[in-house]
């Protein structure tokens, strides 16, 4: 931690936002040693206005926050009242981020947004984008650069390899494979989902990504995610974030569904800005400008809500099951 994210004394302050088990937890393990202060609000999760009032009571405050709840804070107003010199840093990951929630954090927090990426199988962090990258990133419009998890943490190798395991040349598009100290040594009693889990080049994430010439990895989809469709690759995260672009969409998940002449086909959950009347013709039409169009979705389904976990990870499982509901 005190490598890849900020050093660390008696005055810092780190806030629970979430349960110890997760990721909020792992972070106190670098907090303890330095004797700072480790703060469990009395609401047990995640309440902007009791967050505000204990940045502005303590100094120094880090937390964590997944992707969804930062998008929450940038847009808070108590947030605009902040004693923002109180505010370190704020830690976020566990689920893809987008390149407009990003700035609109910096926008409101300024320098203090750190993005990481890691899995339970190898705690709690693979790869680290620091802060100052971060800022750097959106200073100069590289959005592929800003949105990527950053490069390997200390102690950490990172691959990108093929379906055989063997390590990718820069550029290419394979399974992040992981080695290192912090990965775990297997699943307890059950060896099959331990060999499954482990190839020639280590751990393997399940996820997709790719790694550029300087090191920096830009995660595409959980492989389970990505669609197949008339025998081409879609990355959903790439349908997701143009429709992010539209003024009135405030959420979407796109998935794969079966289709009996292309083999899968995309749909696009979306969820509306309060007030807003969202046209699947408009969203079309915005996908037709910005992407190939055979990665548009062919059929869009406005949602109030997509259904997410504890953590705030959306549960697309949940959306193949259910989706024929909401055509």
């Amino acid at each position: 931690y005190h490598a890849d994210v900020d050093w660390l004394d008696e005055r810092d302050c780190l806030i629970h936002l979430a349960a110890q088990s997760l990721a909020s937890g792992l972070f106190a393990l670098s907090f303890i040693p330095r004797g700072a202060n480790q703060v469990l609000p009395t609401s047990g999760g995640f309440d902007i206005d009791e967050l505000a009032d204990l940045i502005d009571r303590y100094d120094r405050v880090t937390f964590f926050v997944p992707p969804t709840l930062l998008r929450r804070l940038s847009a808070a107003e108590r947030m605009a009242r902040l004693k923002l010199d109180h505010l370190k840093t704020i830690l976020c990951g566990a689920a893809p981020i987008y390149a407009q929630d990003l700035k609109d954090a910096l926008a409101r927090f300024g320098p203090r947004i750190w993005n990481g990426y890691g899995q339970g199988e190898s705690p709690c962090t693979i790869t680290a984008m620091p802060k100052a990258m971060v800022a750097a990133a959106a200073s100069v419009g590289d959005d592929e650069r800003l949105v990527s998890v950053g490069v390997a943490r200390t102690g950490v190798e990172v691959n990108v390899c093929d379906g055989e395991g063997r390590v990718l040349p820069r550029g290419e598009v394979g399974e992040v494979v992981v080695r290192g100290d912090v990965v775990m040594r297997g699943y307890l009693n059950d060896p099959n989902a331990t060999d499954a889990a482990f190839g020639p080049s280590g751990l393997r994430t399940g996820d997709l990504g790719v790694m550029d010439e300087a090191g920096f990895l830009s995660l595409k989809d959980r492989a389970k995610d990505m669609v197949i469709s008339g025998g081409i690759n879609i990355y959903p995260r790439e349908v997701e974030t143009v429709l992010l672009d539209h003024p009135d969409v405030a959420d979407v998940a796109v998935i794969g569904t079966p289709d009996a002449e292309w083999g899968e086909r995309l749909v696009a959950f979306v969820v509306a800005r309060p007030g807003a009347a969202l046209e699947p013709a408009a969203l079309d039409a915005l996908c037709l400008e910005r992407i190939a169009r055979f990665k548009r979705p062919k059929v869009y389904c406005v949602v109030e809500a997509l259904p997410r976990n504890s953590y705030g990870k959306v549960l697309k499982n949940e959306l193949r099951k259910g989706f024929k509901s909401y055509i």
